[in-house]
C-alpha cells in the first residue's frame, strides 16, 4: 500500500486548496510572502544556472515518460493494473508540486485590497478620457521610440522598475532572480500565439523567441509578475503595464502604451464616440498594432491556437479564475481603477 503515499498527499493538497480559497490573508502571509518567497530564493538561483530552459526538459520529461509507460502496457513489458499505478503516482507528484511551487498564490488576497487601490464603478466617460490618454501617449513616444534594445538592457531596467515599485506592488523584492530565456519550442508556441509563459515548476521566466519587438519588454515584465507570486492574468498585465510605463525609456513607455491600447481598442468598440476617439490614433501607431497583428496571424495556427486556448481556459476556471481566458483583458479595470485613484497614485515613487 505504500503507492498510496502520494495520491493520499495529492488528495490533501486538494483539500487545502479548498480551504484556503477562503482564507486569501492566511495565503498572503504565509505562503506568498513566507513559503514561496523562499522558495523562489531558493529555486531560480539554481536553474539560472543553465542557459536553456530547465521548465521545458521537464515537461519534455513527464511527455516521455507517459508514452515510455503506454508502450511498455501495450508491448505486455508491465500489467495494466501498474500502469494506472504508476501513472496514478506521476500525476500526484505534478499537482502536489505545483501547488507547493507556486500554485497557492492563485487563492491570495484580490488585487485592489493587496494594492489598497480603491474599485472604481465603471463609467464611460472615464473609459473614453483614460482612452484618449492612453492614444496621446501612444502618438508622442512613437515618435522618439526605437526598437533596438537588447534583450539583457531590457531585462536590467525592468528589474530596476520592479525593485523601485516594489512596496507600491507590494511584493518582496528580490525574492530570487529572473534571468528571461527562450521556449525551446517557440515556432510551435507561437502557432498557438504564446508569446510567453511562466515555468511554476522550475520558476523560470520565458518568453517566445519570435514575440514582435515592440511586445518584448511588456511580455518579459508580465512573466516576472507571474514570477513574483500573481497568478491572475489580468493584474500580471497590469504590473507589466505599471513597471513598464514607470520607466524613463520611451521605448519601454511605448511598448507599454501599446499593449494597453490594444486591450481598450477591444474593450471600448461599443461606447459612444469609440470611433471619434479611434480617428486620433497617428498613422505609425496604427501601422504598429496592425504589425503586431499581422506578425502573430503569420505564424498562427487555427487548430492549435484553439486547442490552447481552450486548455489554456480550462486551467484558469480550474484554479478559481471565474473568467478563464476571458481574464486577460481584466487589465482594463484595474486600469481604470488605478487611474482614478489619486491617493494611490501619489504613493508612486517617480
Amino acid at each position: 500500500m505504500g503507492w498510496l503515499i502520494f495520491p493520499a498527499t495529492a488528495l490533501a493538497t486538494f483539500g487545502l486548496t479548498g480551504w484556503l480559497a477562503s482564507r486569501p490573508h492566511l495565503v498572503e502571509r504565509y505562503y506568498s510572502n513566507g513559503l514561496y518567497s523562499l522558495i523562489a530564493q531558493s529555486l531560480s538561483p539554481v536553474t539560472n544556472l543553465f542557459s536553456f530552459s530547465v521548465g521545458d526538459i521537464i515537461y519534455i520529461a513527464l511527455i516521455f515518460t507517459v508514452l515510455t509507460l503506454v508502450m511498455l502496457v501495450i508491448f505486455r513489458r508491465i500489467k495494466p493494473a501498474k500502469f494506472v499505478i504508476l501513472l496514478i503516482n506521476l500525476v500526484s507528484i505534478t499537482y502536489f508540486l505545483f501547488y507547493w511551487l507556486w500554485g497557492f498564490n492563485y487563492f491570495r488576497q484580490p488585487f485592489n485590497e493587496r494594492l489598497e487601490i480603491n474599485k472604481s464603478v465603471a463609467d464611460a466617460g472615464q473609459f473614453m478620457d483614460m482612452f484618449e490618454s492612453i492614444i496621446e501617449q501612444a502618438n508622442s513616444l512613437q515618435e522618439s521610440s526605437v526598437d533596438n534594445y537588447p534583450v539583457l538592457q531590457i531585462d536590467s531596467v525592468i528589474e530596476q522598475g520592479y525593485q523601485r515599485h516594489s512596496d507600491f506592488l507590494k511584493l518582496t523584492y528580490p525574492m530570487g532572480s529572473r534571468k528571461p530565456k527562450h521556449i525551446l519550442f517557440s515556432s510551435f508556441f507561437a502557432k498557438a500565439g504564446i508569446s510567453g509563459y511562466y515555468g511554476p515548476f522550475s520558476n523560470e521566466v520565458h518568453f517566445n523567441r519570435h514575440v514582435h519587438p515592440l511586445e518584448l519588454p511588456v511580455i518579459i515584465a508580465h512573466e516576472k509578475a507571474h514570477q513574483f507570486g500573481i497568478t491572475s492574468e489580468a493584474e500580471a498585465s497590469f504590473y507589466a503595464w505599471f513597471v513598464c510605463s514607470h520607466i524613463d525609456i520611451d521605448f519601454l513607455r511605448y511598448s507599454a502604451s501599446l499593449y494597453n491600447l490594444r486591450y481598450f481598442l477591444n474593450h471600448g468598440r461599443n461606447l459612444e464616440g469609440f470611433d471619434d476617439r479611434v480617428k486620433t490614433i497617428s498613422q505609425p501607431v496604427r501601422d504598429d498594432l496592425i504589425g503586431i497583428r499581422d506578425h502573430w496571424m503569420a505564424l498562427r495556427n487555427e487548430k492549435i491556437d484553439r486547442a490552447a486556448a481552450k486548455a489554456n481556459d480550462a486551467y484558469l476556471r480550474t484554479n478559481k479564475i471565474e473568467a478563464g481566458i476571458e481574464d486577460y483583458k481584466g487589465v482594463v479595470a484595474l486600469v481604470m481603477d488605478f487611474s482614478a485613484d489619486t491617493l494611490a497614485q501619489k504613493r508612486v515613487v517617480y
